[in-house]
């Protein structure tokens, strides 16, 4: 997908990117590309695929009707360089993203990558999901979590459900579609008063088979969920 094939097919959504836009998401490939070259940032580096399978692949949760073009509080656990939250921030800047991120080179990197781009409104923290969600300036204070291709439900669940306001919704972007993934996450949904509300399938513009699931947060979450630091993933709920 070339960049003004992106442009093309966003357009076809309704989507009319600006030349500052256009030109944002043109650094960001720069940025993405130079950084990788100093830490492991993705094995995606050429720009057609770039633009198709990190940045048309990252606003999906936007394509698919799930985030409003409002300032909303949206927080993407284990983004990596930035996906997908950074790209639909470009597209959508009046959203407020948080960025948690467990290696401090790549929030080096995300801090760079904002400043260059003079995105506002943006946040990078260091640290554990675990760790973070028992604060109660994070705790229950997000609209949206997003996370893409970061673990499976059984785990991502206590990750991320402790972060969203009651209501909140928490978009798991993947690349397969794991029925059984969803069964082993009965037991962590119920407990952490949450339930899947919708599981979306779509394609990206070359025919591969994407997947969201969205879980909505239905009650407070129990003040001992998340548990200390590797438990969620050492000892699925």
């Amino acid at each position: 997908m070339t960049p003004q094939e992106f442009y093309e097919a966003l357009k076809q959504q309704e989507i009319t990117l600006s030349d500052t836009q256009k030109a944002q998401f043109e650094r960001y490939f720069e940025l993405l590309v130079e950084w990788n070259e100093k830490i492991n940032l993705t094995a995606i580096t050429e720009k057609k695929e770039v633009y198709l399978k990190h940045f048309y692949d990252s606003i999906a949760p936007i394509l698919q009707g799930n985030i409003p073009n409002e300032p909303i509080l949206l927080l993407d656990i284990g983004a990596g360089a930035g996906f997908p939250s950074l790209p639909m921030k470009i597209v959508y800047p009046a959203l407020q993203v948080t960025i948690i991120d467990s290696l401090n080179k790549r929030i080096q990197f995300l801090h760079l990558l904002a400043e260059e781009l003079g995105l506002t409104d943006v946040h990078f923290y260091h640290g554990r999901a675990e760790d973070f969600a028992q604060d109660k300036a994070f705790r229950a204070q997000f609209d949206i979590v997003t996370a893409r291709a970061v673990a499976r439900m059984q785990v991502l669940s206590e990750l991320t459900i402790p972060f969203l306001k009651v209501g909140g919704k928490l978009l798991a972007l993947k690349a397969s579609h794991a029925q059984k993934e969803l069964e082993e996450a009965k037991n962590a949904l119920q407990i952490l008063f949450s339930k899947v509300v919708d599981n979306q399938e779509y394609q990206l513009p070359n025919g591969d088979p994407r997947f969201m699931t969205v879980v909505e947060k239905k009650k407070e979450t129990p003040n001992k969920y998340p548990r200390k630091a590797g438990l969620p993933n050492k000892r699925p709920l």
